[in-house]
This record gives C-alpha cells, structure tokens and sequence, in this order.
C-alpha cells in the first residue's frame, strides 16, 4: 500500500522553528517527525511514499536524498506555489495515487502507535469509501459516529455548531486522529478544487457514501507547539 505523508504546511503554532524550517523536519529526541513516521510505517510493510511539500520544502528534500530515502520509494508533490491544505493537496498527488489500489494518507506532525495492519485490514474488511483513524480524547471538534461507526455528522465542541447527515440519535462524538485509509474512488467523487480541506469533502460524501470510524485507545500526540514536543518525548524515544 502506498502512503500520502502531508508535510507542506507551514507550522506556525511550532514558531520559532518553523520560522527557518519545517514543521516536518521538527524533532523528538533528535529525530525528525518526517523520519519517525516513514520509520513508523515501514514497520507496517509500507515503503512507497508521496510526501507534498511547500513550507521550506527544498529542505525537505534535501534531508530525505541525505538519507537516501530511508530505502523506500518516495515521490514528491511540491506545491511550492501554491499551498492546498489537505483536500487541495490530496487533489495534486492524484497522478501519484490514482492507480486502482486503496491508500493511506497520515499528518507529518501526528506521533502515534495505532496498529497500522489492524487498521488497514478493517479497512478492507468493510469494503470502506473511507475509514478514519478516531479516539476518544479531549478536542475542539469532533466527529459524529452511529451505532455502525458510520460517520454522520461534525461538531464544533465550543460553539455547540453541527453539520449532520440525520437527526442527532445519541451519536458517539470522537476526535480525528489525522490517519485515514481511502479508496482511489475518492478522486471521482471529490468536487471541489483548489484549496480546501478533505474533512469539508468527507462531511459532504458521508450523505452518500460510507465512511467508517476506526477507534483506537493508542498514544497519539499532536506534535502542533513547542510543549507538544516534550509530552511526545515521554513516550517516543
């Protein structure tokens, strides 16, 4: 299976670092995320790469020919003129994904442990649109899954805002955990262009197609500012 790492956005919760560099190349114990989670992945049989890029992206570059690619294949979808966000970006790595096989698609600056197999075999299992990584935890927004796991609705947990499929039954509310497991129908489906977020597009699809949460109890940290940095410390070595 291959793998869509985001790595272009430009990281300004992690300033100053990210003032000369980017938040990819940010470190836990002197490792770059970038490294630890193509590290990550490899452990899970994954070493086909598209990483995207624009923040500082030529770095990017550089740390990863210095490295010889950790030993997988990695092909780079710059978008130094423009930056997509995620839909946006997911949009441009077509012609590096769109090849009739599903694929995985994580953040550069989430460090986790979730089972990636566990989680790509239930993806299979389903036959799912759409399955995103999800846990119970503390966030502003959450995500608004039925009894199924079948997501049907966003919510805005500070201002109380929803966006729904169907009439809130008692969903079960979880935060997105930034992995997700696709299938290539997505690049049909997908309306709008330029920049945007896949989750906007992922609350449009869930009317029509299924999209599954998959929940984990795993570590998962946000790697997003500079005490973000030292909590990942404690558990990544």
């Amino acid at each position: 299976m291959k793998a869509l790492i985001f790595a272009a956005g430009k990281g300004t919760r992690l300033k100053p670092f990210t003032d000369h560099h980017p938040k990819a190349l940010a470190k836990v114990n002197d490792v770059p995320l970038l490294e630890r989670n193509i590290r990550y992945l490899k452990n899970f049989g994954i070493n086909d790469f598209v990483i995207n890029i624009h923040h500082f992206g030529n770095q990017i570059v550089d740390f990863l020919k210095l490295n010889d690619n950790f030993g997988c294949k990695i092909e780079i979808s710059d978008e130094s003129d423009e930056l997509l966000e995620t839909g946006g970006g997911l949009i441009f790595a077509r012609k590096f994904l769109d090849h009739g096989e599903d694929f995985l698609i994580m953040n550069a600056d989430i460090l986790t442990d979730i089972n990636i197999t566990d989680f790509v075999e239930y993806h299979k299992k389903i036959k799912d649109f759409a399955t995103l990584a999800v846990s119970d935890r503390e966030s502003s927004r959450k995500l608004l899954f039925n009894d199924e796991l079948v997501l049907r609705g966003w919510l805005n947990v500070q201002t109380g805002e929803q966006r729904l499929a169907e009439f809130n039954k008692g969903f079960r509310a979880l935060a997105f955990s930034g992995v997700h497991c696709i299938n290539r129908l997505i690049f049909e489906k997908i309306k709008r262009t330029g920049k945007f977020s896949v989750m906007e597009e992922y609350l449009d699809l869930m009317h029509t197609e299924k999209i599954h949460g998959f929940v984990h109890d795993s570590i998962l940290i946000d790697v997003g500012r500079p005490e973000s940095i030292k909590e990942a410390e404690k558990y990544f070595k």
